[in-house]
């Protein structure tokens, strides 16, 4: 059952009753209204989060962050690509709003071949049109794949290899390489919102997504979570339905002032325990360090992640903030 309210016709979330992100509320949030009075320790000056290097020639998956939300996942020969985004700004127009903080660490040019690519939304910062024509010039094969209404955009612009699933939906695929493997791409639910204008949101869904890749001899479960903000019953829902995910892509920034963005946006302590409550592996933060789109400092993520880390007596290993361009073995 697909989160839909026939009458208002429009997506909804379904275990929350006001999600804040009506234009009265987001002018409330710049005047200063929500803002919190969070008791945020001050950030070390020289704190680094700890890093365990690739072992060069390792045989693992590997997962490169090149920004934002965009991972470069490698295995078994197919390449993969979350919410890509190479574009300046994620905006609808090139001279206004959120402009990136540093440089993508590799061109588009660089990614060698893209199979797969993951949306989770339909939002500026997660669907960049600029980023989407050029990877399917440069990669036409592609197989992109998005939450319900979604697909309606590509074939506006003349994609047509597009999947589109609801929530619990899956589709499985044979691996082009290798045709004894197959992956299964399933839709998850998230706390989250959708629209590119003033008079669309809600219109399509917005999703998480879980890879599964199958060998003969063995199982590697990906999750991507997409932007969403924390319930009690989602991820729980999610770590019921799999034994483990081996590498979970989990946002960890916009979460400052938190009575505005925590309807949708999950802060670093909530990252902890969606890592925990999916019995992640190996998770990765995303949707820091490029764009700045809350009120928190843009190096703050990594640290709080850290203390939330520390207070739930995890490894810090086990949950990685990691420099663009930094690739991870899982």
């Amino acid at each position: 059952m697909q989160p839909w309210d026939l009458k208002k016709k429009r997506f909804f979330n379904p275990h929350i009753v006001d999600d804040k992100r009506k234009i009265k509320d987001a002018l409330l949030w710049k005047m200063g209204y929500f803002d919190d009075s969070l008791d945020l320790s001050q950030r070390p000056p020289n704190f680094q989060y700890p890093l365990r290097p690739i072992s060069a020639g390792s045989s693992h998956p590997k997962a490169l962050w090149i920004n934002h939300s965009t991972f470069f996942i490698k295995i078994n020969g197919v390449h993969l690509l979350t919410d890509p985004i190479w574009g300046k700004r994620c905006s609808p127009v090139s001279f206004l709003g959120p402009i990136r903080k540093h440089q993508a660490p590799l061109s588009i040019e660089d990614l060698e071949k893209v199979d797969h690519v993951l949306i989770s939304h339909n939002h500026y910062d997660h669907l960049d049109k600029q980023t989407v024509m050029q990877l399917h010039k440069l990669y036409p094969n592609i197989h992109w794949w998005v939450p319900l209404g979604v697909k309606k955009w590509f074939l506006n612009i003349g994609i047509t290899s597009v999947k589109e699933l609801g929530w619990w939906e899956s589709f499985p695929i044979h691996c082009s390489t290798n045709a004894s493997n197959t992956l299964q791409f399933t839709a998850v639910p998230a706390q989250h919102f959708s629209g590119r204008g003033l008079q669309d949101t809600g219109k399509t869904l917005w999703a998480g997504w879980v890879v599964e890749f199958f060998e003969p001899s063995s199982i590697k479960r990906l999750y991507f979570v997409g932007d969403t903000g924390y319930n009690p019953v989602d991820f729980k829902a999610i770590g019921e339905k799999w034994s483990h995910m081996d590498l979970s892509l989990i946002p960890i920034g916009s979460y400052i002032p938190r009575r505005f963005m925590s309807p949708v946006h999950i802060d670093p302590w909530q990252a902890v325990k969606i890592h925990q409550e999916v019995s992640s592996k190996q998770s990765i933060g995303m949707h820091w360090n490029t764009f700045r789109l809350s009120d928190e400092e843009i190096d703050r993520p990594p640290y709080d992640l850290f203390q939330a880390l520390t207070q739930a007596n995890l490894d810090p290993l086990t949950f990685l903030a990691v420099p663009p361009g930094f690739e991870v073995a899982w």
